[in-house]
């Protein structure tokens, strides 16, 4: 389940990141332009120029994610545009920060994981070479739980993206609050075999269907959503 603003949008990882700097930092401004779905090549050509004008202090650069669980995907395309990103971004603002994305356990993704860490491999790379800082949630035990994950098995659920920001948050020098956001979820009984089919069926028909459905046609789930915080405004929501 995710946590929601007061204006009825999902509080991501971002938005908690946000509250916790605004509670520390007087007149703090914050934008998020990130659109579930996007491609690198369209976070390229429709965010990259609009976050490097900003003249933001720290700005966190997520991408290439989606490219790689395309049934057909130019991974030295996705690498040099990652890298265009970066060589834009980096130089905009005091920090950049990339991200090695969290993976989830199961079968669906298992096929693409070479993709994942090639793409990994290139934010480390790219972090060297141009002093950003990399937040490594794909070798965080917790978030590859299947309990981290939403039913669409997508998405992070609300006690996750706490706990990317968590990792956000300690890897730009604050002080822990949550020293344990690495470690893994206490055991607990699996559902039944009966439990478990239901489930399956019910995910492949709700997200699993539709998402293959739009990855042969090139569309996305986010197509024609706009950013949720496309300025650079002062922070008015939660701060904790």
């Amino acid at each position: 389940m995710f946590d929601r603003l007061p204006d009825g949008s999902y509080r991501g990882w971002a938005d908690v990141l946000a509250g916790r700097m605004a509670a520390r930092t007087p007149g703090f401004r914050y934008a998020n332009l990130a659109v579930r779905g996007k491609l690198v090549g369209q976070i390229v050509a429709e965010q990259v120029d609009v976050a490097a004008a900003m003249d933001a202090d720290v700005i966190t650069l997520v991408g290439g994610l989606n490219d790689t669980l395309r049934p057909k995907c130019d991974m030295g395309r996705v690498r040099g545009l990652l890298e265009e990103a970066v060589e834009r971004l980096a130089p905009a603002c005091e920090q950049l920060v990339l991200m090695r994305s969290p993976g989830r356990q199961g079968p669906v993704l298992e096929r693409f994981r070479p993709r994942m860490e090639e793409l990994f491999t290139c934010v480390d790379d790219l972090a060297a070479r141009h002093g950003a800082l990399v937040v490594d949630l794909y070798g965080a035990p917790s978030l590859s739980d299947p309990r981290m994950w939403d039913v669409d098995r997508l998405h992070l659920t609300a006690d996750a993206h706490r706990r990317v920001a968590e990792a956000i948050w300690q890897t730009l020098g604050y002080e822990a609050e949550d020293a344990q956001w690495r470690t893994p979820m206490p055991p607990t009984a699996p559902p039944g075999w009966s439990a478990r089919r239901v489930a399956d069926a019910r995910f492949a028909r709700q997200y699993l269907l539709p998402w293959i459905g739009r990855r042969l046609t090139g569309r996305s789930s986010g197509d024609g959503l706009p950013a949720k915080r496309p300025e650079l405004l002062p922070y008015e929501g939660p701060v904790a």
